[in-house]
């Protein structure tokens, strides 16, 4: 389940943290954005991978971002990420909206979507 939780890191708001590009690595979604932490040999990676990538294929405005965690530890540590995978749902001005560690189901992200794009 994507729980609501930010903690950490790169720009606060209002206690709570936003990721824009520079952070990702990549443009944000225009609506939102689904933020995939992964390390080369973790098996749940590869299919929260084809999660992810479904829903944001079905949803105009969203992207799919991954994130090699053994290269961007600065922003592991900051977040606070403690395995891989770990998701995180970003509202259209890259507030972290849902978190969640461990294979997401589908019907959580989609969930998780439609609170970050209302």
């Amino acid at each position: 389940m994507l729980a609501d939780r930010d903690s950490g890191a790169a720009a606060h708001h209002g206690g709570r943290v936003r990721l824009g590009a520079a952070e990702l690595g990549a443009g944000p979604g225009e609506r939102a954005s689904l933020v995939q932490f992964s390390s080369a040999f973790c098996q749940p990676c590869r299919a929260t991978r084809r999660i992810l990538a479904e829903v944001a294929e079905m949803v105009p405005g969203v992207a799919h971002i991954e994130i090699d965690a053994e290269e961007r530890l600065d922003l592991v540590r900051a977040l606070g990420i403690e395995k891989t995978p770990t998701v995180l749902v970003l509202d259209a001005a890259g507030l972290i909206v849902r978190r969640a560690a461990g294979m997401p189901r589908k019907a959580d992200v989609i969930a998780a979507l439609g609170a970050a794009v209302a």
